[in-house]
């Protein structure tokens, strides 16, 4: 398996070290953070899952104390009370530097952030960029989506096999070291339920009578599935534009591969004639829209109207808004909702995403953009 770098990723972890004490690198299992580490060449290094390291840290203090230089912690979500000892090492200023690398855990999150406030900085890592594969390599991107070993299989057939059995992984062995009791075989109907909700308002009440289950049931999991970088509950702009707009969220997949695994879609000739083709390719969009913007995740929205104007992605910079659309189509072109959205938001620039070759405008401050061009060059003001 070749190895890919992940330049982009490696230079804002590396601002990051510059700048804070302490650098944690989040995200999905297997999505390349501890690769993305080792770029760094730590000085000490504990891999929480090596039982020896494991052993190491039984008395965290006496272990950590004469460091120096760049210590990395990996899977730092099994020893959550090493954060009051890290506050007080890095505080001593005695030349240590810590990365720390954790799975999915809203709770791993909220711990880091409330003990470690002012001396962490976090860096969401997901699968692999456009900018990591190059654009020639977006079908396959987009098919199997980004986790390194999925995107790296030699066949088709491998690559659905490894995502088949992540899912199995994920649900039977990760779900429950987070300390979430739902049993494996019940979050596996749910998570599969929702990838046919892909691209959809999401309607708590409706999943729950469909689930046979209390609507906080269907929060709750949806929260666990979110807090484990596994859905995106994309949030409705709801200022006042002087029309009624949609309030529920947008629920989205993250990783496209999942999705047509969770769908049975087997090969790029079945996703094309797939009814989910349109949402998948809306899905996957917004993903590289995100992290080519570099924003945070509570920073982005969509927007729609009960007449049915809508878009896609919707978000504020430098005190002006700004929107993106994603279409799966040869040549998109200007239609009702776009010009809606420019003048009830007030947009000071609409990019249409499309899985095309060329750039083109097709208005003052609309412009169609292919998704291969979404990098760091991406011509973006914000």
């Amino acid at each position: 398996m070749s190895l890919i770098l992940r330049t982009q990723d490696f230079k804002a972890v590396s601002k990051l070290l510059a700048a804070f004490p302490v650098t944690a690198i989040l995200g999905p299992r297997q999505c390349g953070k501890t690769t993305l580490a080792r770029s760094f060449k730590a000085d000490h290094s504990f891999d929480l899952e090596n039982p020896r390291d494991l052993a190491r840290l039984e008395q965290p203090q006496l272990a950590l104390e004469e460091l120096r230089g760049l210590i990395v912690i990996d899977e730092i979500q099994r020893l959550p009370d090493l954060f009051p000892l890290l506050r007080y090492l890095v505080d001593r200023g005695e030349g240590q530097k810590y990365l720390i690398l954790g799975g999915a855990s809203r709770d791993l999150l909220r711990q880091s952030s409330e003990t470690l406030a002012g001396r962490i900085a976090f860096h969401q890592l997901s699968g692999f960029r456009v900018s990591d594969v190059g654009p020639e390599s977006i079908t396959t991107l987009w098919l199997r989506g980004g986790l390194p070993r999925s995107f790296l299989a030699s066949t088709e057939e491998e690559s659905l096999v490894w995502r088949r059995q992540y899912i199995s992984t994920f649900l039977e062995r990760d779900i429950p070291q987070l300390g979430i009791t739902i049993p494996a075989r019940t979050l596996r109907r749910f998570w599969t339920m929702l990838s046919h909700y892909h691209g959809q308002m999401l309607n708590y009440s409706e999943l729950a009578r469909s689930f046979a289950v209390s609507d906080m049931t269907v929060r709750r999991y949806c929260e666990i599935l979110e807090g484990a970088f596994m859905i995106r509950l994309l949030q409705p702009w709801a200022a006042n534009v002087g029309k009624r707009v949609v309030r529920r969220p947008k629920l989205y997949l993250r990783d496209s591969g999942l999705l047509h695994a969770l769908l049975s879609l087997e090969s790029l000739e079945q996703l094309q004639s797939s009814p989910a083709l349109g949402a998948s390719w809306e899905g996957f969009a917004l993903e590289v829209v995100g992290r080519a913007l570099g924003r945070e995740d509570h920073e982005l929205y969509f927007w729609r109207t009960h007449a049915g104007a809508e878009l896609d992605l919707f978000w504020q910079w430098g005190g002006r808004t700004w929107g993106v659309e994603c279409k799966y189509q040869d040549a998109p072109r200007l239609t009702r909702s776009m010009k809606a959205a420019m003048e009830d938001l007030e947009l000071a620039g609409l990019w249409v995403v499309y899985p095309g070759r060329t750039a083109y405008r097709l208005a003052e401050d609309i412009w169609v953009v292919p998704v291969r061009d979404l990098g760091p060059a991406w011509d973006y003001p914000g």
